[in-house]
């Protein structure tokens, strides 16, 4: 096995991990899935699916199937070939990151609030039990840079430069 493919195998390993504890998918799924994604765009076919990941014929297709309903992976075809070559949803990704910002958004209008109250709450409270509200000033600036940063994720994938 090259470098690049022993990388690739211990990365689709690693982001398997991630993604089983993340997304809450299978073990067999997650690296279908690492694997589709550290392929890219050229797609991947079953047969390397069932060759590089060493599982039975059936796990794959069931969680091909799975992921496809999930609509996590679609797949294209080529002229003259009979294989499907499956690559990620850029669809899916769009939407989860538009999901993520509306989380975001939502957390940091709740900041606002709590910081809002607990200004008001420091003016009836002598200065050792006043709130610190240095956190709520932080953490809403993180949220801003956080959905300035994915939103130009979002516009990147949308562009189709990634």
């Amino acid at each position: 096995m090259n470098l690049i493919a022993t990388r690739k195998s211990e990365l689709v390993e690693k982001l398997g991990i991630f993604l089983e504890k993340k997304e809450q998918m299978a073990p067999v799924a997650a690296r279908i899935f690492s694997y589709i994604i550290l392929t890219g765009k050229q797609g991947t076919t079953f047969e390397d699916l069932v060759s590089n990941l060493c599982a039975s014929k059936s796990t794959i297709s069931t969680h091909l199937s799975h992921l496809q309903d999930l609509k996590k992976i679609d797949y294209f075809t080529r002229p003259g070939d009979r294989k499907k070559y499956f690559t990620i949803n850029k669809h899916t990704m769009i939407q989860g990151i538009s999901d993520m910002v509306e989380e975001w958004k939502n957390e940091k209008q709740l900041h606002i609030e709590i910081k809002a109250y607990k200004e008001d709450a420091n003016k009836t409270l002598e200065e050792e039990n006043q709130f610190e509200l240095g956190f709520h000033d932080s953490f809403i600036d993180f949220l801003d840079g956080a959905m300035t940063s994915i939103t130009k994720l979002k516009e990147t994938i949308i562009n189709n430069k990634h």
